[in-house]
């Protein structure tokens, strides 16, 4: 048990620097840039238990506070953290316990996997587009338009990409995870 314990663990780790990773994949579009993290967030939390795929979402948010430049564009530091896309950042956490939850409750198949998938983004742009209004005082249909709208089709993207290597890497790391 302690061994399989570590070894989630260890995950947990390297899903952190997965993120920081994706985080650094971007394409520059208007006010908020998109990037590959939520692939790594939906990757994570589809192949670990709720409680952990949230811990190794909060390291990732932890290093960025500290000053590692492991947000988007190497950036790090509290005023990144509570920026404009502050509000998303913290959503990973959010969506990652919340894809996770739904996965261990409703099972794995990729149709299940998918919208447990869609809440968690949606949890995610709840958080992040919130954090949006609240600092820009935005109103939300611009909000909206800014911070959700140009995104849809690339979540969708890394949605299929995440359902479906996870599914190819599920067996190997079943054994691994408590």
């Amino acid at each position: 048990m302690k061994a399989t314990r570590t070894k989630s663990l260890v995950l947990c780790a390297l899903f952190a620097a997965l993120t920081a990773v994706c985080s650094q994949i971007q394409i520059p579009l208007g006010v908020i840039p998109v990037n590959l993290a939520l692939f790594s967030v939906h990757l994570c939390a589809l192949l670990m238990k709720k409680h952990y795929a949230a811990l190794s979402m909060t390291v990732y948010l932890l290093m960025g506070l500290a000053g590692l430049p492991v947000f988007t564009g190497f950036q790090g530091g509290a005023g990144v953290l509570f920026g404009r896309t502050g509000g998303y950042i913290i959503g990973y956490v959010a969506s990652a316990f919340l894809t996770a939850l739904i996965v261990e409750k409703w099972g794995r198949a990729w149709w299940q996997a998918a919208l447990a998938i869609v809440a968690g983004v949606a949890a995610c742009y709840l958080f992040g587009t919130l954090w949006f209004m609240a600092l820009t005082k935005s109103p939300l249909w611009l909000s909206l338009t800014y911070c959700v709208f140009p995104f849809l089709p690339g979540d969708a993207v890394k949605l299929a990409l995440a359902v479906a290597l996870a599914s190819r890497l599920e067996r190997p790391l079943r054994n691994v995870m408590v």
